[in-house]
């Protein structure tokens, strides 16, 4: 919301990228306070926002999806980003809305995070279709092991003004590589959106992931990998054998959250390639991987694949993974004790209060959503290995 951080974009490299008519914004931000965005600014802004979005819908031919794009850890991102899901769901019910959510690290340097965090889980939970959670700590983690093996060999000469080594990648010494972190998750919605974008001999919409990949309403979020890493970094580096790419996608430090999906319980996954790669390298490498990965009884073949026929640039293929897993329950869990720690002192708790519509029930049913969330997937994990009977057959007269 803040108008020197947008003026800041319009005046940069990227300004050619956004509409200037499209950007809302007000003198200040939200003050890394959830009931800022969501109550004061989502009402002050709720017409505004419902014209640009309609603006930019009638021009859409088959309008497939919308992408919100937020942080969890600030105020505007967390608080203003859940309300324009909200809005979308009103004012567009049909299409599907999916949310890539960046959540912070436990290092975070905004203290009301965890309150942010919690305030905005229960809006997902609740009315997106799809969440693609992102850790902040995943991110630099990937990062500085893209630095690490590019400055010690492994990976080839690391081409000049890479995100790795310039200035903008902010590799120096105890800061954070925005820029490369950024560059990870453009690639990830890059990857994700290929199949709407070019030709491919097994294309996937948008609407199938959510169909193929959410069993139940409220297991939605889905854990993402992306192969090969060194895309990313843009390096110089010959292409990997097509089975180890596979392999890597399910490999603990390729996921965008701290997460070990491998030693989790799967209830579907989708592999969305793009590339030089046929259908018989697909179905070889699931039947290769299988065994080494627990699905849920009830979805032993929870697969679901995509193929497109134009590779990222300067690579052969590559490989977007995304998992319904367990493995994201330890995320959520410790958002809910750092939540704990805060709220039993109540601490910062009046800021939140202060703002007109904000009462402290909130602080409760966003904790109870969360709860009731995790418990899901406790039931799921209680359940592992355990063969449910079949369901009655309904028999059909001819």
């Amino acid at each position: 919301m803040e108008e020197g951080v947008v003026n800041e974009i319009l005046q940069g490299p990227l300004r050619d990228l956004f509409d200037s008519t499209q950007f809302i914004t007000d003198v200040s931000g939200s003050g890394n306070n959830w009931a800022v965005g969501h109550k004061l600014y989502g009402c002050q802004y709720r017409e505004q926002i419902v014209e640009k979005l309609r603006r930019v819908a009638e021009q859409c031919d088959c309008l497939q999806c919308f992408f919100v794009i937020h942080s969890m850890g600030g105020g505007t991102g967390s608080g203003l980003g859940t309300f324009v899901l909200n809005v979308l769901e009103d004012e567009f019910p049909e299409v599907y809305r999916f949310v890539t959510s960046v959540y912070p690290s436990a290092e975070d340097d905004v203290i009301t995070s965890p309150y942010n965090s919690v305030l905005a889980m229960r809006e997902l939970t609740e009315h997106a279709d799809c969440v693609l959670p992102i850790e902040n700590q995943s991110l630099v983690d990937i990062v500085n092991k893209i630095h690490h093996m590019a400055n010690s060999g492994k990976l080839g000469a690391v081409k000049p003004n890479s995100l790795v080594t310039s200035n903008k990648g902010g590799m120096k010494e105890g800061e954070k590589p925005f820029d490369a972190m950024n560059n990870i998750v453009a690639n990830l919605l890059l990857n994700l959106t290929s199949s709407a974008r070019f030709e491919g001999a097994l294309n996937m919409d948008l609407n199938e992931i959510s169909m193929n990949l959410v069993p139940f309403p409220h297991l939605h979020y889905l854990t993402s990998s992306l192969t090969p890493l060194y895309t990313l970094a843009d390096v110089n580096v010959p292409t990997r054998r097509l089975d180890q790419m596979f392999s890597d996608a399910f490999n603990k430090d390729h996921q965008l959250i701290r997460a070990d999906p491998k030693h989790s319980l799967y209830l579907a996954c989708a592999l969305m390639v793009r590339g030089n790669v046929h259908i018989s390298d697909l179905r070889r490498n699931i039947e290769r991987l299988k065994p080494s990965l627990q699905f849920v009884s009830w979805n032993q073949e929870g697969w679901k694949t995509s193929l497109c026929s134009v590779p990222p640039v300067g690579h052969t293929h590559s490989l977007l993974a995304l998992a319904n897993n367990t493995c994201v329950k330890p995320t959520f869990i410790d958002l809910r004790d750092r939540f704990t720690r805060l709220y039993r002192k109540k601490a910062h708790l009046h800021h939140y209060l202060q703002v007109d519509g904000m009462e402290q029930s909130s602080f409760t049913d966003a904790y109870s959503s969360l709860s009731s969330l995790i418990d899901e997937y406790n039931q799921l994990d209680a359940a592992k290995g355990v063969a449910l009977p079949d369901p009655p057959r309904i028999n059909i007269a001819v």
